[in-house]
């Protein structure tokens, strides 16, 4: 359905992500929904990342459209020493602090010089997308009197759990009284009053919940950014009914107005082929093409893939663990080691390993992960379980090993192997018996071959979601109807 006015003067949105690349990629993909649907998008990246954009993607490569505009704001943020890593996500806690404490004044005033500049080329801003943990945009909306949309680019069941913890703090439960609450079992204690969450313990809850800092910024502005949700016109996640049914409904009866519209890759792909916009990327390091041309020369279902994305780190011995399980496994593999996935240090592995794993083995920088999940010869996915990744990995049908770093990753990772049936955990103080044992289970065990039925099943749902008449392609066209456009 198009919704292109025949006026010049087009609805503007201005969509503003979080500055890290699990949020900056859904919301480049529901700006170019929206774009398709006649919006004149402005996506607004912070001064750092559009830095590593230009630098991963080439000098042009936010050029854009006349009607799909890139522009920046700064973060607040120290510069980077030139000395160190720039090629980095910078530190979560820190950039958080600060975009909720700097980045209201230049945001407003972007609004300001995109009114001011307003033509028949660029319509005045008539709607704001915002990220959910962007929530200054909000007062900065209201002060425009347009509409704002709160997209929390999570999973559905991390969102309510996030909502939950004003309530855990009321009843005692959090913050922990002190670091033996994480040893003597206090984290297995059940949280059965959470609406659409069954059985949930209190180790599933966002990793934020698990500190013994009453101060603890993340707790605060985990709070911080719920209440503001209220406060906006709607709320979106990047989900669909069927995969989170329960809690989608429960969430519904908190906000009045509550969408699920993924998964958006999909939408994307059917919506947008062969598009102008197909050229705009996200991708804050530089995708290896490389990892597909490998891919082809390798049997189907044959391969693990393995990508902890790209705010996870680990110790060199974590590395050296994972490393030889998968090298002990005998299967081939893909796997995605970032620059700076390593604390403080780079991401060497053995000599013997390198050795012994050449002909079934590759390693990558970064790499175009939906079309390697989409690859034949992908079979299963070792991961951090990150949101975007789920739905990318069932929307191919893969299951999953998971091993979840931290925010909501715990919450998704309970879903995955609970409530959804396609993952299996691995310990967070993992060792290479372990991941051997599993790796080999993904992909040849009976466990492995339920998991990739079960996913198989996600992956028709989620194609049905996206089609006309589906849950997702139904809630977008209502949030442009009844929220954006009035």
């Amino acid at each position: 359905m198009d919704f292109t006015p025949q006026t010049p003067n087009k609805p503007h949105a201005v969509c503003i992500p979080y500055p890290a690349q699990g949020h900056i990629n859904p919301m480049l993909k529901l700006a170019k929904l929206l774009h398709h649907r006649g919006f004149h998008i402005t996506f607004v990246h912070t001064e750092y990342n559009l830095n590593r954009l230009l630098k991963s993607r080439g000098p042009n490569s936010l050029d854009g459209l006349p009607d799909f505009r890139f522009e920046s704001i700064p973060d607040g943020l120290p510069p980077s020493d030139p000395l160190q890593n720039a090629d980095a996500t910078q530190d979560i806690p820190s950039l958080c602090e600060s975009t909720r404490k700097n980045c209201l004044d230049p945001f407003r005033n972007l609004l300001s010089k995109l009114n001011k500049s307003s033509s028949v080329h660029v319509p005045p801003v008539s709607c704001v997308v915002s990220d959910g943990n962007m929530s200054f945009t909000v007062k900065a909306a209201k002060e425009l009197g347009v509409p704002i949309v709160l997209f929390w680019t999570m999973s559905a069941c991390g969102f309510m759990a996030y909502i939950q913890f004003r309530k855990l703090i009321e009843k005692g439960l959090i913050p922990l009284k002190d670091e033996s609450y994480l040893e003597n079992g206090y984290l297995d204690t059940i949280i059965d009053w959470i609406p659409g969450m069954k059985d949930i313990r209190l180790r599933d809850l966002p990793s934020f919940a698990h500190t013994t800092n009453p101060n603890d910024f993340m707790l605060d502005f985990a709070l911080g950014e719920v209440d503001a949700a209220f406060r906006g016109s709607a709320v979106v996640v990047n989900s669909f009914d069927p995969l989170e049914n329960k809690v989608l409904e429960a969430l519904s009866s908190i906000f009045p107005r509550f969408y699920a519209l993924g998964p958006l890759h999909l939408l994307v792909e059917k919506t947008l082929q062969n598009s102008q916009l197909s050229c705009i990327g996200s991708n804050l390091w530089k995708e290896e093409f490389e990892c597909l041309e490998w891919l082809n020369s390798k049997q189907p279902n044959s391969v693990v893939f393995v990508n902890f994305g790209s705010i996870t780190v680990m110790t060199p011995k974590q590395l050296v663990e994972f490393a030889w399980g998968l090298a002990n496994s005998m299967k081939p593999f893909l796997w995605i080691i970032r620059p700076d996935l390593v604390i403080g240090d780079s991401a060497i592995l053995p000599q013997e390993f390198l050795e012994e794993t050449r002909e079934r083995g590759m390693m990558a920088g970064w790499c175009p992960q939906e079309q390697v999940m989409r690859h034949p010869s992908i079979g299963g996915f070792l991961s951090h379980c990150g949101w975007n990744s789920i739905l990318e990995s069932l929307s191919a049908g893969l299951p999953i090993i998971c091993w979840p770093f931290f925010a909501e990753q715990q919450t998704n990772c309970r879903f995955l192997c609970g409530e959804w049936g396609v993952g299996m955990e691995i310990d967070n103080d993992v060792k290479q018996d372990e991941v051997e044992k599993l790796v080999r289970e993904l992909m040849d065990g009976e466990k492995g071959n339920e998991m990739r039925t079960k996913a198989l099943e996600w992956k028709r749902k989620a194609e049905e979601a996206i089609e006309p008449g589906g849950s997702s392609l139904v809630n977008l066209d209502k949030v442009v109807k009844e929220i954006l456009l009035q």
